[in-house]
């Protein structure tokens, strides 16, 4: 049976999607007018005025209601707003809290890693991870975030296990596509480095970067031209990444050298061959 504030609550949602905060408060402000403890309602409009800007608001609003709550997803944007006024540890306490609710929350875990990050906290991150993999598995974004902070901390094993089983678990996942050619490469794997980045940009081909990454593994091959081309569609598929493209080249062990930097751009811009 439909609740009583279901059309006013995905009203707010769908404002909220299209990056209105300001109707998503007022709409789930309503709500809280009939009813102030109402927990999607508070949700709602603490994360609208969030992306506001006004964290001093989500946290006067959603503060009270954590403290009776046992609700992870309140906790994780009570915890956002805090972090957002600049209050690491209160976020982080209150993380700690949202990641031990049952059923588990996978965004928590998440937003509990990141704040770790941010705090160079790398293996408490990574632990954290390994708990939300755990308690969500079928958690696909957890799992990458995972493997993408094992490729960074240089963890080569752990990472390949990690993409390797989402890749299981999804066949096709671009992100564990690229982040297990990343780390084939990483590794100088570059025939299933190579394999992998193929692969995931027939799903994302404006990656530009990984259309660098794909040239140096095919110049390490010694596909030079294949190569090449990979480094001009890199160039001429976005400008800001010309000149990485062609330091990247030149810096190759099989790249290209050139006196004049128009010779460069011609290689790299000039009419396609």
């Amino acid at each position: 049976m439909p609740g009583r504030f279901d059309g006013l609550l995905q009203q707010a949602v769908m404002a909220l999607n299209a990056q209105r905060p300001g109707d998503a408060e007022r709409l789930a402000g309503e709500v809280l007018k009939a009813d102030a403890r109402h927990v999607a309602a508070l949700k709602i409009a603490g994360r609208a005025m969030r992306l506001q800007g006004r964290a001093a608001d989500a946290i006067a609003l959603l503060e009270p209601a954590a403290r009776s709550s046992h609700d992870a997803e309140l906790d994780t944007e009570l915890a956002l707003a805090l972090r957002l006024a600049g209050r690491a540890d209160d976020a982080a306490s209150r993380l700690r809290r949202a990641v031990k609710r049952s059923p588990p929350y996978p965004p928590a875990f998440a937003e509990f890693a990141q704040l770790l990050i941010s705090l160079k906290r790398f293996d408490e991150a990574a632990e954290a991870l390994r708990r939300g993999v755990e308690a969500a598995p079928m958690a696909s974004g957890l799992q990458a975030q995972l493997g993408f902070l094992l490729l960074e901390r240089r963890h080569h094993a752990e990472a390949k296990a990690v993409f390797g089983r989402l890749l299981v678990l999804y066949p096709g996942f671009p992100d564990a596509l690229f982040g297990l050619g990343k780390t084939h490469q990483e590794l100088h794997e570059n025939e299933p480095a190579a394999a992998h980045l193929r692969q995931y940009l027939m799903a994302r081909p404006a990656h530009w970067g990984a259309w660098i990454s794909l040239g140096h593994c095919l110049l390490a091959l010694g596909d030079s031209e294949a190569g090449y081309d990979c480094f001009r569609t890199a160039a001429r598929g976005d400008p800001a990444h010309y000149t990485n493209a062609l330091s990247s080249l030149v810096k190759a062990p099989r790249g290209r050298f050139w006196l004049k930097p128009s010779a460069g751009a011609d290689f790299l811009l000039g009419a396609k061959r």
